[in-house]
């Protein structure tokens, strides 16, 4: 029987990179729809529309590479049971928007995990490009065109971060134990093995995102992408228009993908890390059994282009 997490996460937070170049990297997450929350001499802080100071975090370096990611903790106090955990820091104060308290640790590959919890307010943004659909069962726009306004996505949040690791039964193990992530799809290559795996957190009844983290067994420790959610299809379709217009480099999509369901576009920042945009993912909760799926399963898109690499 498994023992019990040290605690259970509520979501993911916000990634880290290092950057030679504050400017170009603001000017790409700007196309991307992100918006500046702060910026000081050496690190830059972007948000989207959702209530949370910051979900992506440039620092000033000569190299530029994947920094770390962070959870969402319930309290404060899960942030002190973490603390009294082999290999955690103590409490302290988080530095950017908001503001909060965060405990940190590496996972067995080296990454840099945070977890964060009583962060203050900063405020909803208005979501201005919102649609009113009609389909083949549902007419709710009536009298009216609709008319999409061009420019970047409205980033809303962070949903997912997928990482490359060494050994993915111990890292596994490693998220599970002192997070709380469950599996909603574990994938099997043809001799058993796994490939990897689709991790959620465990809110018990209450529906979450079908993955927070995706495990891909690389046999090296390397960042895959960091997955935001835009407002809507429309949403996504006039950012993938708007990136394309500004010359950005694009990786896969768009499609809809088989696991997880979420439609999907791909995208390279300046220095090669993926970001994705994504809306219309599915939603699980305790009662949603895990799954193994297949690596075709991995791979399919329900409708849109193909792809050669795990890359989710």
């Amino acid at each position: 029987m498994a023992s019990s997490p040290i605690i259970n996460v509520i979501d993911v937070a916000f990634v880290r990179f290092n950057a030679p170049d504050l400017d170009r990297m603001e000017a790409f997450l700007v196309d991307f729809g992100l918006i500046r929350s702060e910026r000081t001499d050496d690190t830059l802080y972007m948000r989207g529309t959702d209530d949370e100071g910051f979900i992506h975090v440039t620092h000033l370096a000569e190299e530029p590479g994947f920094a770390g990611l962070a959870f969402n903790a319930e309290s404060t106090d899960d942030l002190e049971t973490l603390s009294l955990a082999e290999g955690f820091s103590d409490v302290t104060g988080l530095d950017g928007p908001g503001g909060g308290r965060v405990v940190s640790t590496a996972d067995p590959n080296g990454f840099r995990v945070e977890v964060v919890a009583g962060r203050g307010s900063v405020g909803r943004l208005d979501v201005g490009r919102q649609s009113v659909t009609n389909d083949g069962t549902t007419t709710d726009r009536k009298g009216a065109p609709l008319r999409v306004d061009p420019g970047p996505s409205q980033v809303k949040r962070l949903g997912h971060v997928v990482l490359e690791v060494h050994d993915f039964s111990e890292s596994e193990a490693w998220y599970k134990k002192r997070f709380g992530l469950v599996t909603s799809d574990e994938v099997a290559l043809k001799d058993d093995s796994t490939l990897g795996a689709f991790l959620r957190c465990d809110a018990g009844e209450r529906f979450v995102d079908h993955h927070t983290l995706f495990l891909i067994n690389a046999g090296k420790a390397s960042f895959n992408h960091a997955a935001y959610e835009v407002a809507n299809l429309d949403d996504l379709m006039a950012g993938h228009t708007h990136l394309t217009m500004s010359d950005r480099k694009h990786q896969w999509g768009i499609g809809r993908h088989l696991l997880g369901s979420q439609v999907y576009d791909y995208w390279y920042d300046p220095y090669d890390h993926a970001l994705e945009h994504w809306t219309d993912g599915d939603l699980f909760n305790n009662n949603t059994p895990p799954n193994t799926a297949t690596t075709a399963e991995l791979m399919s898109s329900q409708w849109g282009p193909t792809h050669s690499t795990p890359g989710l």
